[in-house]
This record gives structure tokens, sequence and C-alpha cells, in this order.
């Protein structure tokens, strides 16, 4: 036998086997999430009434510890909007025209520029979002645009058309890419930000642009920057001494169609804007969502969004974390970046418009296997940062599913599926005293209905007193809609990555 005819099996079976372990890590998630989901009812069958005093004790210590955590994400939230309301009354462009005349630095040299990927929105959806960077306190010249569309998309080319005779006038640039759909590439947002991305790069790089004065942001088609946002960003990335590894995260609240939509939709835009808001006064914590800014030089180092991801916010996180280590930081930038809640063509489809957006941010979860796989190729990186990030990652996801479940109903399956335990007074007593830890949790759903008070846009005048009072009370159904609209779509994502079935990228629908 030739050495290349023995050397083949050997190649095969190590590609088996590389492909059997890569399959192990992906399906690792799914199984974690459904073993701790099934664990009150087989701890509790396997070891009958001692399984069950555990599961019920384990329930309870979870029970107070998500007591204090509801405080602190009470407090959280609360720190986060204080902050957000001082810095959206200060004139930012001023403060950078300031540090020019000072001569400590000079946030003007920096040029702003949104790329938005776009298929199917209405012209009105992306005529709103180009008129509010338009309206900015930025100077026009530092101000550019790169919309992106399919190049099979042809009523994207019109509306693109349309955007850029009303606003070419008023900017530095305005640029329509038109994205091929490279063979082998997952069809989405991270697919067409890559195209994007290096098409920028090479014009700008053309024209002998530094792209790291090109400060570039990942902006949804429906979202609408703060008035001083670009002026925020080019203050602080100024001042930021490690600017060439930063991330700059603004606060997203979906509240320009809030009073358009389904109760649900609306409580559960209002859940995303809290937890975006609480994460914030977490920096540990903080990673990059939805809409955000970095250098275009940054994007380049990185290697760009991959093309054959759903979730592409977190998938280039964890890229620019295992390129540039303890140097990266995402940084919160205190103002809000306003976004549409889904909104689709009737009741129906507009709640299952939301399940999906919600499953496919779940499919982040597919980020735990594609660290877990370079967590320990990085060792320049500290192994506490390393696996502090990741226990982060790992817990999140799990969090998201087991946690309210375990809440809601640990306490009571080991009272189900054992008689034994459910007759003793240690049984009952866990059950009571659970259940009084609950509901004290979920009575803090009263500051938050508080806090979106504060900051909703106003009510529509034509509504009367009544609907004006009673649309606050509807925060109370959370524990509902949340199961239903966050924990289930969730699980969802973790069983799909389970079994192998993939999930497709759906656009949000927006009216």
């Amino acid at each position: 036998m030739s050495t290349a005819q023995a050397a083949r099996p050997r190649s095969q079976f190590g590609v088996a086997l590389r492909q059997f372990g890569d399959r192990l890590f992906e399906a690792a998630p799914g199984l974690t999430t459904w073993i701790l989901l099934l664990a009150p009812a087989w701890i509790s069958i396997v070891f009958h009434s001692t399984g069950a005093l555990i599961v019920a004790g384990v329930v309870l210590v979870y029970d107070v510890y998500w007591l204090f955590r509801a405080v602190t994400v009470v407090g959280g939230i609360y720190s986060t909007m204080h902050r957000m309301r001082l810095d959206m009354k200060k004139d930012w462009l001023a403060l950078c025209m300031e540090e020019v005349v000072q001569g400590r630095h000079d946030p003007l040299q920096y040029t702003h520029l949104c790329v938005i990927p776009t298929y199917t929105e209405p012209y009105s959806v992306l005529e709103r979002t180009v008129q509010a960077i338009v309206d900015s306190n930025y100077p026009a010249h530092l101000k550019i645009i790169g919309i992106i569309t399919r190049e099979t998309d042809l009523p994207g080319w019109e509306n693109v058309a349309r955007l850029k005779e009303k606003f070419s006038g008023q900017l530095g640039g305005f640029y329509h890419i038109k994205d091929p759909l490279e063979p082998g590439i997952v069809v989405g947002k991270s697919a067409a930000m890559n195209w994007g991305g290096r098409w920028m790069v090479r014009l700008l790089t053309e024209q002998g642009v530094d792209l790291s004065k090109v400060l570039i942001t990942d902006l949804d088609s429906d979202y609408r920057v703060h008035t001083q946002y670009f002026a925020w960003i080019s203050f602080h990335h100024a001042r930021e001494t490690l600017r060439d590894y930063a991330i700059w995260q603004p606060v997203p609240l979906f509240h320009n169609n809030i009073w358009e939509v389904p109760m649900a939709v609306r409580v559960m835009s209002a859940i995303t804007s809290q937890w975006q808001m609480f994460l914030h006064s977490r920096p540990h914590r903080l990673v990059a969502f939805s809409s955000y800014t970095c250098s275009l030089e940054f994007v380049r180092r990185v290697g760009y969004w991959d093309k054959d991801v759903i979730p592409e916010d977190s998938r280039f996180y964890w890229k620019a974390f295992f390129e540039f280590g303890s140097r990266f930081a995402v940084k919160s930038v205190y103002l809000p970046i306003y976004g549409d809640s889904p909104n689709s063509r009737d009741y129906a489809s507009t709640h299952m418009s939301q399940y999906n957006q919600i499953k496919r941010w779940a499919w982040g979860v597919t980020d735990v296997p594609y660290v877990l796989i370079r967590l320990f190729r990085h060792k320049e990186i500290s192994r506490w940062l390393r696996f502090r990030r990741f226990y982060n990652l790992f817990a999140n996801h799990l969090n998201w599913v087991f946690l309210p479940l375990l809440l809601m109903f640990g306490a009571s399956v080991p009272l189900w599926v054992s008689t034994d335990f459910s007759l003793t007074d240690v049984g009952q007593t866990l059950w009571s005293a659970s259940s009084v830890l609950l509901s004290t949790t979920l009575s803090m759903v009263i500051f938050f209905m508080y806090f979106e008070y504060l900051i909703l846009p106003p009510k529509p005048k034509t509504w009367p007193l009544w609907k004006r009072i009673g649309v606050h009370l509807q925060y109370l159904a959370y524990p509902v809609i949340g199961l239903v609209m966050s924990v289930v779509p969730a699980l969802e994502a973790h069983t799909r990555l389970l079994l192998g079935a993939y999930l497709e990228y759906k656009v949000t629908e927006k009216a």
C-alpha cells in the first residue's frame, strides 16, 4: 500500500473526528438546557423524597437569589436612565468644539459612516432613518451613508435612488452598496454587513482616507439615532486611550411605533429596552447588540462580519475579543437609539414576527460552541478573562430559558412527582415560602412600569383617558407574555441547535 493510500483513511478519519467534536460542542448548550429543565422531575423521581427535598431547597435558594437580582436590576436601570437624562441635555457638538479650541483633543477629525442593510423595508421606514442622520447635530460633510441592497432587489434600488435624490446634498457622501449574495453565505444581516464593510473599505482606501478616522455605525434600517449621537461618540472616542479597540454601544429603545403595536409586542419591547439599560450598568457584561459604532480600521482588523452566521452582533463581538484580548471593550453610549417594534400586516403575523425576532436573538446561543472551541487556543489572553467572558455568555443563554421556568414551576414539580414529599410538612412549607418569594419578586414589575412611564413617548392625543391609564397596567401581564414570547422561542432555538435543525434568517417585518 502506498503512503498516499495509507494516509487517506487516516485523513478521512481525522475529518470525521473533528466533525463529531464540532457537532458535540454544538449540541452541548441545548443538551445542558434540557437536562436542567427536566432536573426537578428526574431528580425527584430517581431519588424519591430526598431528591424532592433537594430540588425544593435549590428552588428556594434560587428564589432568594432572584429577589436580590430583581432589586439589582431595578437599581441598574435607574442608574442608566439617570445618566441618559443628563447626557441627552448636553450639547455635545459644542463640547467637541471646545476640545478643539483648548487644544486637548480633536473630536471633529472623525467622519461618521452609517451602513444600513435593508431588504423589504418600506421607503417610509428608511426615510425616517436617514432623516434622523441628516438632522443629527454634527457637521454635514462629516456624515456618510451607505445603504446595502441585494443586486436583485429592484424595489430596494428605487428606494435608495429616491433617498439619494432627497438627501445626498445634505451629507458628505451617499452610497448605494449592491450585495451580490456571494456563494456559501447565510443570507442575512451579517453577510450583508460583511459585503458592505469590505465595499466601503475598498472605496475609502482608494480615496486615501485614514480608516481609523472613519467611525462606522452598523445601523438597522428602522433605527433612528439621537440628535447628539455622533457628537457624543466623537467626543468620547477622541478621549478614549484604547479607542482603536473599542465598540460604542447605545441604549436601544423600541419606541418608534410603540403605541401602534399589540399589547404583547409592547410589553416585549419594554422588557428588551429595560434589560439593555440594566446591562449598561454592568460594563463587564455589555456586548454588541443590534446597532453600534467602531472605527472602520477596527472592522478591517477584526476581519469584518462573518458571512455564515445569523447573530451578527454577538459574533462580531467575539471575533474582536479573540483578536484584541484584554485591550478590547464595549463602551456604553448613554444616549438612546430608537427602533421599531415588530408591526406586520395583521395581528397574528405581528406576534409571529415578534416571536421570530426573539428566536433569532436567542440563536446567539450558537456563539457558545464557537467560543468554546477557541477558548483554549488564545493563551495570550488571561485565563480569568477568557473564562469569565465565556461564563457570562453561557450563563446568560441558560438563564434565559432555565431560570424563569425553574422559578415559576420548580417548587411545584417535586410535589407533583413525589406523593410522599407532597404530604410532608417540609414539602408544603418550602412550597409556600417559594410562592411568597416569587410573588415578592414579581411585584418588582411596578418599578419597571414606572421606568417605562418616564421614558415612553407621548401617547396619541386621540386616546381616551381610560386607555391612557390602562395601557400601563398591561405590563402586569409580563410573567405570562415573557414565558410565551421570550422563553419559548429561546427554548426552540436551543432545541434546534441540539437537533441540528438550523435556523434561517427571517427579516422582522416593519410597517
